[in-house]
């Protein structure tokens, strides 16, 4: 007598088939994209303020005059020179925002090319600037544009994630809404095609 030797589903085996069928979050390590992204970013920016603490002297610009320039300077604090001479605290919350663009990339089971961009780029400017601030106690900035606070290339990536992110976000709410307000199809036309034939055409 045969007997049947398949066995339920276990949890192990679930999670296994989720990784291989892809349906499961994807494995953060093994994003090529996004760890290329967040490490490009994050070498670029380094690579860039070795580059200009190097080149110029703290307070120096090239050239001396013009709405673009290349300007050695420091910033203790944040984006446009806020909270300046608090490193602890920003460290902490450079951390706590790492930490929440890793759960929100872990929360997508299957995020998108733009979407594992965006994130990369955060992550690689957020680690450039923390490394300045652990490091050194300041970030290093050096892109002098009009009457803008001069800031570098980790601010930019962290910058452009963030468009990129909520372009991505307005693109799905779009496309979300336009699939709930299309029209549905009858189910009666669909399931029963017969059920539009008057009656005294089906009797003949």
């Amino acid at each position: 007598m045969l007997t049947d030797s398949h066995e339920p589903p276990t949890q192990e085996t679930s999670t296994q088939a989720d990784s291989q069928s892809g349906s499961g979050p994807t494995s953060l390590f093994r994003d090529k994209i996004l760890i290329g992204t967040v490490i490009g970013a994050f070498v670029l920016d380094q690579v860039s303020k070795r580059i200009i603490t190097s080149w110029l002297q703290l307070g120096e610009s090239w050239p001396s005059e013009g709405f673009f320039r290349i300007t050695y300077g420091t910033n203790s604090g944040t984006a446009f020179g806020l909270f300046p001479n608090h490193t602890t605290l920003l460290i902490v919350v450079s951390l706590v925002a790492i930490g929440f663009l890793f759960y929100f990339y872990r929360a997508h089971a299957m995020p998108s090319l733009l979407l594992r961009f965006a994130i990369g780029l955060q992550l690689g400017g957020a680690f450039g600037n923390l490394i300045d601030r652990v490091l050194n106690g300041k970030v290093v900035d050096f892109i002098d544009v009009g009457p803008w606070p001069i800031f570098n290339l980790a601010d930019s990536s962290i910058v452009v994630g963030i468009f990129i992110l909520m372009a991505v976000f307005l693109l799905t709410k779009e496309s979300t809404e336009e699939r709930q307000t299309a029209p549905a199809t009858p189910e009666n036309e669909s399931q029963d095609p017969q059920a539009s034939i008057p009656a005294s055409a089906q009797d003949e």
